[in-house]
């Protein structure tokens, strides 16, 4: 499973409107509204860097309210949930 942040910051008016829409793109997870350098947070969980590249640039990316974007690939993930089985995103055959 590759998980990635998306930072987006976004033309003001439109940031409610647009978390909406992101968070129902496949693959993405959850949109946050933060508080800081950036407007909105896109946690997107998918199976490879071929999904994701297509989440970010062929979806997420179109979207003409967004002003600027920065993408964070997670390399390993410290939780006490199990991130794969929680998401569908294991093997199937595990146990």
């Amino acid at each position: 499973m590759v998980t990635a942040l998306v930072l987006l910051n976004v033309q003001r008016d439109k940031i409610p409107d647009l978390a909406e829409r992101v968070a129902a793109l496949d693959g993405v997870s959850e949109v946050y509204s933060v508080s800081g350098r950036y407007d909105l947070v896109a946690l997107v969980r998918v199976r490879d860097t071929d999904a994701l590249a297509d989440v970010v640039t062929r979806k997420l990316l179109r979207e003409p309210a967004i002003t600027h974007s920065e993408t964070l690939i997670g390399f390993r993930a410290y939780s006490r949930y199990d991130l794969d089985r929680l998401f569908g995103l294991g093997d199937p055959t595990a146990g």
